[in-house]
């Protein structure tokens, strides 16, 4: 942990950097470039001359990818955190402004600047797998795409009405299929070649429902279990973490999960949520008694993720794989 002085916060976009000063109240906005990174240093060194200053900004991957690049080349101090972790610790601001953004994570950088943990920038590995998950992200989303609208023109017309179409779309979602397979392919074949990537990726997936892309997941958005101090953090991250909804001391509804979350992760963690009920006996049986008694599906659904998230985190700090206790039973 590293004491500062200041805290600049910034809002990072596709385009523009917004960063406020917190002890000058003083903002700039920039260009998400090389141009704006180089017009941030010396805005920096003209208002903080004397002071130890540290920068924060939250994750917003390839946004952020190449400003936290350009300050790690430069050797200055900087950490990087979920929005969300922002916007619990300081209350949601009625109203939006990239500049009233900057503002807030500048107060939370502040308030913490006594006992920061510096962000390092991920390994080349993860990198390329952050790439790559994206990409087959994108893929995934096109190949639905060609589906329903096959679908959607079987419905209406037969292939003899409009052979060349079908046989088109047909073509171009084998192709993207194809490709989806060769991204998985060599989403592997980084792993295997980095010997701490496929330690952990072997025991993150020795829990019953986490597969290939769940696994790489993990590995990545924890930046291979290093940004993130226990699972209760990564699952508040994720979206699967239930949080009191109170007004003053008095009022309370039911507990919720916020919508402030990374909805990929969350997604992947459904998924492997019901394969786990299907290959996992301990979370069938666990998901059968739940229903019987009358408990909600949804609710034992996410009590499953949250389950697989931390059983992630423990084979990890472990060291060894999970064993699945009733599977081994006599």
């Amino acid at each position: 942990m590293e004491k500062f002085e200041n805290a600049v916060g910034i809002d990072v976009s596709k385009l523009t950097l917004d960063a406020h000063d917190y002890e000058h109240s003083s903002h700039v906005q920039l260009s998400n470039d090389e141009k704006g990174f180089k017009g941030l240093v010396k805005w920096l060194k003209k208002l903080n001359k004397d002071k130890n200053t540290v920068i924060c900004f939250e994750h917003t991957g390839l946004y952020s990818l190449p400003l936290a690049m350009f300050l790690t080349e430069n050797q200055i101090p900087f950490f990087m955190v979920p929005g969300l972790e922002v916007r619990r610790s300081l209350g949601i601001r009625r109203g939006k402004s990239d500049k009233a953004d900057a503002e807030d994570i500048s107060r939370y950088a502040f308030l913490r600047r006594k006992e920061v943990k510096l962000f390092e920038l991920p390994s080349q590995g993860l990198l390329k797998l952050r790439g790559l998950l994206n990409l087959r992200e994108k893929m995934v989303k096109q190949k639905a795409g060609y589906q329903a609208a096959m679908k959607e023109m079987k419905r209406i017309f037969t292939q003899k009405d409009n052979p060349i179409w079908f046989k088109s779309q047909q073509k171009i979602y084998k192709e993207l299929s194809e490709q989806v397979g060769t991204i998985e392919a060599e989403l592997l074949q980084i792993i295997q070649e980095d010997d701490r990537l496929k330690k952990l990726f072997e025991l993150v997936c020795s829990v019953k429902g986490v597969g290939l892309v769940t696994g790489v997941s993990f590995i990545v958005y924890t930046n291979a279990f290093t940004s993130f101090d226990d699972w209760r953090s990564f699952a508040s991250y994720s979206g699967t973490a239930p949080f009191e909804y109170q007004s003053g001391t008095s009022i309370k509804g039911k507990t919720k999960v916020s919508h402030l979350a990374n909805k990929k992760m969350k997604a992947l963690l459904s998924n492997a949520a019901s394969c786990s009920i299907r290959y996992s006996t301990e979370m069938r049986l666990y998901y059968q008694r739940r229903l019987e008694e009358g408990k909600n599906k949804m609710s034992t659904q996410n009590i499953i993720r949250n389950k697989i998230i931390a059983r992630v985190f423990a084979v990890v700090n472990r060291g060894t794989p999970y064993v699945d206790v009733l599977k081994h039973a006599a």
